[in-house]
């Protein structure tokens, strides 16, 4: 969409453009540490550093450590990876790379996808990070929220309750919070339900029982991971709601706004790359996407009754019909 960065984009400038086989010539063995709140690597990273020139088995070696939905393991896990001398962490999403920035002051951390990284406090600025966290961010504090909210309420303008999905983490909190705040300039009220993994029927039935007329569902990943099972209680409660990557919209959800993630993926390959050939993480500036793309999937909206105003239509980037 044409959108809004605020992002701070310092590839070129700074040299991180990726290089891809010359680092391959000293014979040295790589550990790459993958720290997940869900249960799946949650990155294509294997795919991405293989154009770097990286082949896992022969040069590279990946310790996972995935938090299968209970992210009060995450620290547990950190400490494993440290342990296990490995020299990136790629820590995806706000509790994990504080697990991982708790772990370690010595260990280069890869954030992946990390939210407001500057207000949370895991880098000094986005320029100079100032520590061992660098990486992607996705947007500061108060940016993708509200514009997610507004276009759902631009997209339903009779939803008056909006379900929030609680994933039970400390981001959510966050998340409401800042919420909270936009919904009462929006005039809609917010309905958080209990949606820890195991309970996401029951999350649901909740939310119709408190008279949610849309879903904002958030960016959690262990949700993004469960994205089939949420997409399809959404559409048997007939819940029409924005998501955050263009596979929730793809693959059922009303509206999707947010990043492109193959895009944000090859940038986290980048960033190990250059870790492991010797970039000090301190030194390596943060980079945030300047494109967000609004995906509307009017298949969806048919099924729901709903008519999409044009001008939100004529905001979109991509029409499934």
């Amino acid at each position: 969409m044409r959108l809004i960065g605020l992002a701070v984009v310092l590839a070129v400038g700074l040299g991180l453009v990726p290089f891809a086989a010359d680092s391959q010539t000293t014979g040295k063995v790589y550990r790459v540490g993958i720290l997940h709140p869900a249960d799946g690597p949650g990155l294509r990273l294997q795919s991405e550093l293989g154009k770097l020139g990286y082949v896992e088995g022969r040069n590279l070696v990946f310790e996972r450590r995935h938090a299968a939905g209970q992210t009060e393991r995450l620290p547990a896990l950190a400490a494993e990876l440290v342990r296990a001398k490995v020299d990136v962490i790629v820590a995806t999403a706000g509790d994990a790379i504080v697990a991982a920035k708790n772990a370690t002051s010595t260990i280069p951390i890869v954030m992946a996808y990390g939210p407001a990284p500057v207000e949370r406090g895991y880098v000094q600025s986005l320029a100079r990070p100032g520590g061992n966290v660098t990486g992607v961010a996705y947007a500061a504090e108060g940016v993708l929220l509200p514009k997610r909210l507004e276009l759902l309420k631009q997209a339903v303008p009779a939803a008056r309750r909006i379900g929030m999905l609680d994933d039970a983490t400390p981001s959510f909190q966050r998340s409401l919070k800042e919420a909270e705040v936009v919904a009462r300039g929006l005039d809609v009220q917010l309905v958080a339900v209990d949606a820890r993994r195991g309970r996401y029927e029951q999350a649901f039935a909740d939310l119709k029982a408190k008279q949610a007329d849309a879903l904002y569902a958030g960016g959690s990943a262990i949700h993004n991971q469960d994205r089939q099972q949420l997409l399809a209680l959404a559409s048997r409660y007939r819940l029409p709601g924005i998501w955050e990557w263009r596979h929730h919209a793809e693959a059922g959800g009303l509206l999707s706004y947010g990043a492109t993630f193959v895009e944000l993926d090859a940038r986290v390959a980048t960033y190990v790359d250059r870790l492991l050939r010797g970039a000090n993480a301190a030194e390596l500036p943060v980079e945030q996407p300047t494109k967000f793309e609004l995906v509307i999937n009017l298949k969806t909206a048919k099924t729901l009754g709903l008519t999409i105003p044009q001008s939100v239509l004529l905001r979109a980037d991509q029409v499934i019909e």
